[in-house]
């Protein structure tokens, strides 16, 4: 396990629940600071938000999400500033959910029937009542929009004219929509792994389950092709059809669940290792020890996230900002065909899927639904994308980039998601770039 800075300072701030309604009361967000090591070189603050949502900025910063050597700029010019967006991690409330009540693992997330479209509404709508009780109002006020405000209290009680920004995946939505209220507080501003809330959703849907397609079809290559695979030499992808079809029917053992694994907490474990190019070894082994002669699918399954403790405010957060397109069973229907169409093999999970499917029914009204968020009169902007990104598709980075005046957008080539867990170059001008201020040309191209 990660050892904790030593040097990490931990605060809190408080923000309102609903800054429209003060009788709700506060909530306390928590922080911590790593300060500058060259304190006489010391630019500014940089805020990070490794994504999520639900993840937790404090433990990115406690426990080493910044230490590769590539980033120790960072780290000596910056106060590097994690903090626990409302409802997350540390802060208080924090969005509180029964997992056995948010994921059934009998649940069909396909539904074919106007009965089985129903049964998937009334769970939702189950577990999200659940969340509420639990929670209090602030699951109604756990939108990205009043997220940024947040920030804005945190730069005040900071001290800090403007800020630096380094956003991943989910905070690149959180990034861009404080960037598009408050424009002239951005010094500057990495989003990386971009998603783009403007998209249309049901449009969204289909560009990431291609994604996930084409990082899995990508994996199956390397892994027939390459020694460091176990299944090196095999038809990958038929290994990987074979192993989520005995799991459908019932025929997977996982001992990190002590019970048969379902089609879908495979296929969500098997992405979840798409995530980082250098754990490709480890996922050739997890899927053959699932497929095996005894099979177990322990190194799958331990790897989604239906049972993550960040799980429940990854949906509360989400439905807020994600909610489900979807009218009836024949619309859920018809966008399933085609999600079946453009993810032949791994339909069974894309990280859209499993959000919206999951707020069709949840009974807290979205407060901050796909919307454009331009940003205008900022400092340039540094916008990532990848082009065999699993999870956010380089069709966002381009959507994201041209909303944003004057922003930069680098295209990674390689694979996994985001450029600063996967690519040496795009660390090296992520850093270049918060370092100087300057960002690196509007077509750079990590290869």
């Amino acid at each position: 396990m990660p050892q904790q800075e030593p040097a990490a300072e931990c605060a809190t701030v408080d923000v309102p629940i609903d800054r429209a309604r003060p009788e709700l009361g506060s909530a306390q967000l928590a922080l911590a600071r790593l300060p500058a090591l060259d304190p006489a070189r010391r630019i500014g603050s940089l805020l990070v938000n490794p994504g999520g949502p639900g993840g937790s900025g404090v433990g990115f910063v406690q426990f080493g999400g910044l230490a590769s050597p590539d980033l120790a700029p960072l780290r000596q010019r910056f106060d590097v500033v994690g903090f626990d967006p409302r409802g997350d991690g540390f802060s208080t409330p924090r969005i509180t959910c029964d997992a056995a009540t948010l994921f059934d693992p009998a649940l069909d997330r396909f539904p074919s029937t106007r009965a089985g479209f129903e049964a998937l509404v009334a769970h939702n709508r189950a577990a999200g009542r659940d969340c509420l009780a639990r929670t209090g109002p602030l699951l109604a006020n756990a939108d990205t929009q009043s997220a940024a405000e947040d920030i804005e209290t945190i730069r005040a009680a900071l001290g800090e004219p403007k800020i630096s920004w380094l956003g991943l995946s989910y905070g690149t939505e959180l990034g861009a929509i404080y960037a598009s209220k408050h424009p002239g507080r951005v010094r500057t501003m990495v989003l990386d792994g971009a998603v783009d809330h403007a998209r249309p959703l049901r449009q969204a849907i289909l560009e990431e389950a291609a994604a996930t397609e084409d990082a899995l079809v990508r994996f199956a290559d390397w892994c027939r092709g390459s020694a460091e695979c176990v299944l090196h030499g095999q038809d990958v992808l038929r290994f990987y059809d074979d192993v989520v079809a005995r799991a459908a029917r019932g025929a997977i053992w996982s001992s990190d669940l002590g019970r048969k694994a379902t089609a879908d907490e495979v296929s969500a474990g098997v992405y979840n290792h798409l995530y980082l190019r250098e754990e490709w070894p480890a996922l050739g082994k997890a899927l053959a020890a699932a497929g095996g002669e005894f099979p177990d699918a322990k190194g799958l399954t331990e790897r989604n996230q239906f049972l993550s403790p960040i799980y429940g405010a990854y949906r509360a957060i989400g439905c807020h900002d994600f909610p489900s397109p979807f009218t009836g069973p024949v619309d859920m229907g018809a966008l399933a065909g085609l999600v079946r169409a453009v993810a032949p093999h791994s339909w069974r999970y894309s990280e859209f899927w499993d959000l919206t499917s999951g707020c069709a029914g949840w009974p807290v009204p979205a407060k901050n639904p796909p919307q454009p968020h331009p940003v205008r009169g900022a400092s340039p902007i540094l916008v990532v994308g990848g082009a065999h990104d699993p999870a956010t598709p380089l069709s966002w980075a381009r959507g994201l980039a041209a909303s944003i005046d004057n922003a930069s957008l680098l295209t990674r080539t390689d694979d996994g998601h985001t450029g600063l867990f996967n690519s040496a170059c795009a660390r090296a001008a992520e850093v270049k770039y918060l370092v100087n201020g300057v960002t690196p040309g509007r077509d750079l191209v990590c290869r």
